[in-house]
């Protein structure tokens, strides 16, 4: 036997588990150990993260649109309402995504439809990290459909509403106006925005991976806006605003303003200011157009509250109706100021005092009395404070508080020299007078409950002082440019410098107040013409006339009747002489 047959190779049993099945196994086993382990972990420990991405994607809260508030006058009349409108918006991810960008032609067409530079237009979406960004607001729903069409990717449309005011500029600064998120700016607007605007609902949906609504799984009820009525009548709006605009500019004035009260409610009928804007487009519109000067701008009202100094006489008891006055020589030194008219009238009745308009009598009359009477009397008719109508903005006038009044002082008091007061607060002085002594707050809010007054004033004396205020629109008065026909007018005017440094300069304020009818007064209507330039510079001569053309188309549009029997009497008699001559 050879060696090799010798020793034969020993026979290995060959194993069962090799070691390096055992390091796979271990390997799986510690694979599925820990994704028990990572998914026990998400599923019980910690499950709010991946609910949250989930939700993320398939979760929406959408808010329900809500438009804002009507605002309307006192007949329905809407003078602001929210009109639906779209707005442009790009997701610059999306655009980059798709690669928009390189469509030049569609882009040039949204820039140009815009109105805006093309690469302007570009550098809005050019980071792609934001996902929303505004192209244009409010946009026009012709302008909407052309940028449906384009159909740029990463660019769409989104519902929302804009403000418009149908009645233009002849409102514009009582109503105000809002920005492009409908918040309220200025007026009406703003002082109400809350009650105006309201909450919008919201709904929350589950959405499926092609963006469709599966589920509503929570809805929230919002707070529906409030309507807003105003005392305003837009028909005498509009006459007001007409004629006010048109005299401004016949007598290149720098502004005017007028109101038109309500005498035995207090409610405005009419605020207007000129020049004004148009609220539905204020692009480079001044902000002095934007002011609502009745309210904020105060004048020295010179003549127009003369009436005052009569009232505190036969208030206090110094005179009586029928007393006369005695203003010779026609001027007079008090504490070394002079204190003149322009002639010497004499002896004046309470009546003429008005219709003339005398510095002496007034300023006689007014130191006939206590000076804390008088103070007080202009307290008491509102010319120390606001009118209550609680606008924006408003302003309380210009009174310097004095411990010590000189004689001086009080007399140019009397002939309103001495204190500013707003074209507002002289419409509520005369609606005190028209109404008889009754002092209420102005109001531009339509209110159903009637506001209880004040009695400031006998009614004996306004009704007499009243009376003796037709004098002024009468032959030989300041104001007869400012008659009515048909009807019997009380008024005043007044012409007064405006301060500068030093004294007073050459420009005028033109003041002309009035109630009418006086037989049953209605209405107070104060006309302000500010700077007038040119030859008639009086406000018999500029404010009287509007002040006659607004009362005018007031009267006929609230249907007030005629009360001056003179005038009826000659028109019928007028046409009984047509009808003869026909015959």
């Amino acid at each position: 036997m050879t060696a090799r047959s010798v020793h034969a190779k020993q026979n290995v049993a060959p194993s069962l588990v090799h070691w390096r099945f055992w390091v796979v196994v271990g390997v799986i086993l510690l694979v599925f150990a820990g994704l028990t382990l990572r998914a026990a972990y998400i599923q019980v420990i910690d499950p709010d993260m991946l609910i949250e991405q989930g939700d993320n994607r398939s979760l929406r809260t959408r808010n329900m649109p809500v438009h804002r508030g009507i605002i309307t006058d006192r007949n329905g009349e809407q003078l602001a309402v929210s009109v639906p409108v779209q707005a442009i918006w790009a997701d610059p991810k999306t655009v980059h995504s798709a690669d928009a960008l390189s469509d030049n032609r569609r882009w040039q067409a949204l820039a140009e439809v815009l109105g805006m530079n093309v690469q302007t237009l570009r550098d809005k979406v050019a980071d792609p990290s934001r996902r929303f960004v505004y192209i244009e607001r409010q946009v026009s729903p012709a302008m909407a459909d052309y940028v449906e069409q384009l159909d740029i990717p990463g660019v769409y449309l989104r519902d929302e509403s804009r403000r418009y005011y149908p009645s233009g500029e002849v409102s514009a600064q009582l109503i105000g106006f809002t920005d492009v998120d409908d918040k309220g700016l200025e007026g009406i607007e703003r002082l109400y925005d809350d009650w105006l605007t309201g909450t919008p609902g919201k709904r929350k949906i589950r959405r499926d991976g092609k963006g469709r609504q599966v589920e509503i799984l929570e809805e929230e009820k919002g707070e529906a806006p409030h309507n807003l009525q105003l005392t305003i009548d837009q028909r005498v709006q509009a006459i007001a605003y007409k004629e006010l605009k048109k005299a401004v500019q016949y007598y290149k004035a720098t502004s005017g303003s007028a109101v038109v009260a309500d005498v035995n409610t207090g409610e405005v009928l009419a605020l207007v200011n000129s020049p004004s804007f148009n609220p539905n487009n204020r692009q480079d519109v001044s902000p002095h157009r934007v002011r609502n000067r009745a309210i904020t701008d105060a004048f020295e009202p010179g003549s127009s509250v003369k009436p005052l100094a009569v009232l505190s006489a036969l208030e206090f008891g110094t005179v009586e109706t029928d007393s006369v006055v005695d203003t010779s020589p026609g001027w007079m030194r008090l504490g070394g100021s002079r204190v003149y008219d322009s002639r010497n009238y004499g002896e004046l009745t309470l009546t003429e005092i008005i219709q003339k308009s005398s510095n002496m009598g007034t300023s006689k009359l007014a130191l006939s009395v206590p000076k804390s009477f008088i103070l007080d009397l202009y307290y008491e008719m509102g010319l120390m404070s606001d009118s209550g109508s609680n606008l924006l903005g408003e302003s309380s006038g210009i009174f310097h508080e004095r411990s010590r009044w000189s004689d001086f002082e009080l007399s140019t008091l009397s002939f309103g020299y001495g204190l500013s007061v707003t074209t507002m607060q002289l419409a509520r002085l005369y609606t005190i007078l028209g109404n008889g002594g009754i002092k209420r707050p102005l109001q531009v809010i339509k209110s159903e409950t009637a506001i209880t007054g004040e009695r400031v004033l006998s009614e004996e004396n306004a009704r007499a002082v009243l009376e003796m205020m037709e004098s002024v629109t009468q032959e030989g008065g300041s104001g007869t440019k400012a008659r009515v026909p048909g009807y019997r007018v009380a008024g005043k005017t007044g012409t007064s410098r405006k301060a500068v440094a030093g004294g007073y300069g050459e420009e005028y304020v033109n003041i002309f107040a009035g109630v009418a009818p006086v037989s049953n007064p209605q209405l107070a209507v104060v006309v302000l013409i500010n700077e007038p330039r040119g030859e008639l510079y009086y406000a018999g001569d500029t404010a009287a006339p509007v002040f006659g053309s607004i009362m005018t188309g007031a009267l006929q549009l609230l249907n007030v009747p005629p009360d001056n029997r003179r005038v009826s009497s000659l028109a019928v008699n007028a046409q009984v002489e047509v009808l003869d001559g026909a015959e």
